[in-house]
């Protein structure tokens, strides 16, 4: 047996680990926080009973049938269909942008064809290429839907004005001519029964898999090991030694009530004067459940410190040529490998972060002698 260290034990850390254990190879997992699971950890409310999903919502969605499969070999992945809702100008609407929406917002009844048709009249026709966020939802949808929906919201979320984000950000949202109202077009959808959490204890549950909680290794650390996989911050690897990367975190204010609070998972608080983002009551990810009592996040973004967790990488023009250098530092260190949303410096949803995970793993195997 080889011994390998893997630094993280969310679920790049966790697929790592449990591939290479199948192979057989002995796998150190070191986990900086005192429980497993990453942003995706997810625990019972004691107040409530709740299954709360501690860094904010995840609803597990993919089209590979092979990740799919996967994940529900350690729990039963019940399904799950996300309907948000956004509140703008104090009415509530459907997202994401759909027949009902463009309906309800202009006070008209269209069919299908007379929206697109009408959406393209709003629509700014001079923006070929379009580069930034706000160039993006003007050139697809308009001005005025733009304002409603995406300028204040997406200002809060980045911290920036959107017409410093690129237009990819906004590409991950799509309109939809028809009542649809998925937040996702994934053909397999759902959440598991037990939650996140107990998903990654089932792939770290191998003989050949130990679990180091509250355990913060640094690269010096890793030396007496063959090879490591590191899914923490790209630039904490390397000292900060080319500067820091920026990120934007989360703040999340609880509160508990008596009965049903909005009768939905999530909701989108799109007005720039409302401090928070958007609201999620936890027990609406787990409709199979019964509680009489509901405990809700309120939602605040807000730039990444030292000491907070970092959720989304911003990626702005400075922070790319930062990447570019620390690309350079981690191509050189052939006896690591990086991984997952904060190794990579990419937003990366739980499919795609699994998919690479095996991946990897599969690689790794295959190359050794």
């Amino acid at each position: 047996m080889s011994e390998i260290c893997i630094i993280g034990a969310g679920f790049s850390g966790a697929v790592i680990a449990r591939e290479l254990a199948q192979a057989g190879f002995q796998c150190d997992v070191f986990e900086a926080r005192s429980y497993i699971g990453g942003n995706c950890h997810t625990a019972r409310d004691p107040n409530t009973g709740i299954m709360v999903h501690t860094h904010g919502p995840h609803i597990f969605h993919t089209d590979n049938a092979r990740v799919w499969d996967y994940v529900r070999e350690f729990d039963e992945f019940v399904p799950f269909t996300n309907r948000v809702k956004a509140l703008a100008g104090g009415r509530v609407y459907s997202m994401p942008i759909n027949l009902l929406t463009i309906n309800q917002f202009f006070g008209k009844v269209l069919s299908p064809a007379e929206a697109r048709k009408f959406l393209e009249s709003l629509s700014d026709q001079s923006i070929r290429e379009p580069r930034t966020f706000e160039e993006q939802a003007l050139r697809f949808v308009g001005r005025e839907l733009y304002e409603a929906f995406f300028r204040g919201y997406t200002a809060k979320q980045w911290g920036v004005d959107p017409a410093r984000l690129p237009a990819s950000i906004l590409k991950r949202l799509p309109v939809r001519f028809d009542y649809n109202d998925n937040y996702y077009n994934s053909r397999f959808q759902g959440i598991p029964l037990n939650g996140y959490t107990y998903v990654i204890e089932r792939m770290l549950d191998h003989k050949n898999i130990s679990v180091h909680v509250g355990a913060k290794l640094l690269r010096p650390d890793t030396q007496g090991y063959k090879h490591t996989f590191y899914t923490g911050p790209l630039d904490q690897w390397f000292g900060y030694s080319e500067g820091r990367l920026t990120y934007r975190t989360l703040d999340f204010a609880a509160e508990v009530h008596e009965g049903d609070f909005q009768g939905n998972a999530v909701i989108n608080y799109c007005d720039e004067n409302v401090p928070w983002t958007r609201i999620s009551e936890h027990k609406h990810f787990a409709p199979w459940e019964i509680h009489d009592r509901t405990i809700v996040f309120r939602e605040y973004s807000k730039a990444c410190e030292e000491d907070d967790v970092p959720y989304y990488p911003v990626r702005l023009q400075d922070d790319m040529r930062v990447l570019d250098r620390y690309a350079k530092l981690a191509h050189q260190d052939k006896r690591t490998t990086f991984a997952g949303r904060l190794g990579t410096y990419r937003y990366l949803d739980m499919h795609v972060t699994i998919e690479e995970a095996l991946n990897l793993a599969a690689t790794y195997i295959r190359n050794q002698p």
